[in-house]
């Protein structure tokens, strides 16, 4: 299979704080993600100054504020955008950034990031699916919260847009913050697979690693999971997320089963070829017997090593005389026969 691409989603996990941010970008880098994942958006184009926290979110964040409230003090700037690219690139990580309005979606695609990620909260965005669509980038569409018609008309936008289905992404999602494992119906994303023929992968926010890498098992092909510094810090994210030695851990199991997934084939492998003389048995005599002796099913027995005659050639020396006078346990050979 082709490198399961792994997003270390910093999401807003910076807590407004650019220093922090850098920091998340490094951790990242050092687990050796693939990308590291910020978002961009502008409270006032998202969110009316009214709306109210979700519940995990209240939980999270450790104060009562409106949600207008929560993501202003989260915004990032252009200007940390520029500085924390930069900082992808010194660490060896590439930048990402979920766009979550038009005007972030222009900025995004005009700072050059590889493909975009269509949250799934913005799923039914028409407005913000054209706009994305129309840079003719590949994308990631995340499905938290939908159902298969939700995933067919946004494919729909998408495709209609430009884009190719070969270039797009799903990702089986649950929007909860951290989910139950008994919400995650990780069939759901064969589901999605044999229904689209696309590419499918899992945004991950339960607590613990083994649904990412159950997930890479069922075919996966892009795995991305929040991760914070710390989990106790303040904040709507913090509290789901992995810490950087969980991050390093999830990474590390991805890549082993990766390996472990094969080609397929069913042979022995390379590690396994002395074994199969330990393992395996050859045909012996199970007696002393003298020239002329027609071999019967009494006279033969199966030991190890399995260095001779296969036991599944017995029907081929039945009934067969010897050659010579031979002793109990002597390892029989077609050479011993006429």
């Amino acid at each position: 299979m082709d490198k399961v691409l792994i997003i270390a989603e910093a999401g807003v996990n910076h807590n407004g704080d650019i220093n922090l941010a850098l920091e998340l970008v490094r951790s990242a880098a050092k687990a050796k993600a693939d990308y590291v994942k910020f978002q961009t958006f502008k409270a006032d184009k998202i969110v009316t100054k009214s709306a109210s926290q979700a519940d995990y979110q209240k939980e999270n964040s450790g104060q009562i504020e409106t949600q207008y409230e929560m993501l202003k003090r989260l915004e990032l700037n252009h200007e940390s955008h520029h500085i924390l690219q930069k900082e992808c690139s010194k660490n060896g990580i590439k930048f990402l950034s979920t766009a979550f309005d038009e005007e972030s979606a222009d900025f995004l695609n005009n700072l050059g990031i590889d493909f975009f990620k269509v949250p799934s909260g913005e799923i039914t965005n028409y407005f913000l699916l054209t706009k994305i669509a129309s840079f003719g980038k590949p994308v990631i569409l995340s499905t938290g919260m939908s159902t298969l018609d939700d995933i067919a008309a946004a494919l729909d936008v998408l495709i209609k847009g430009g884009i190719n289905r070969t270039d797009i992404t799903v990702l089986h999602c649950n929007t909860q913050y951290p989910t139950p494992f008994a919400d995650v119906n990780l069939k759901a994303m064969e589901t999605i697979r044999d229904k689209f023929d696309v590419r499918i992968g899992y945004s991950d926010h339960t607590m613990g690693v083994e649904v990412s890498v159950a997930a890479v098992a069922l075919g996966a092909t892009i795995i991305e999971k929040h991760f914070t510094l710390d989990r106790t810090m303040k904040g709507p994210d913090h509290a789901a997320s992995l810490e950087p030695d969980e991050l390093t851990s999830m990474i590390e199991q991805i890549r082993n089963i990766e390996v472990a997934l094969g080609s397929g084939v069913k042979q022995p492998s390379q590690s396994e070829h002395s074994n199969m003389i330990v393992a395996r048995k050859s045909m012996f005599l199970a007696g002393s017997f003298a020239k002329g002796h027609v071999i019967g099913k009494d006279d033969v027995v199966m030991k190890r090593p399995g260095d001779g005659m296969s036991p599944m050639l017995f029907p081929a020396i039945l009934g067969r005389s010897l050659k010579t006078d031979l002793p109990k346990d002597h390892q029989i050979r077609l050479e011993d026969l006429q």
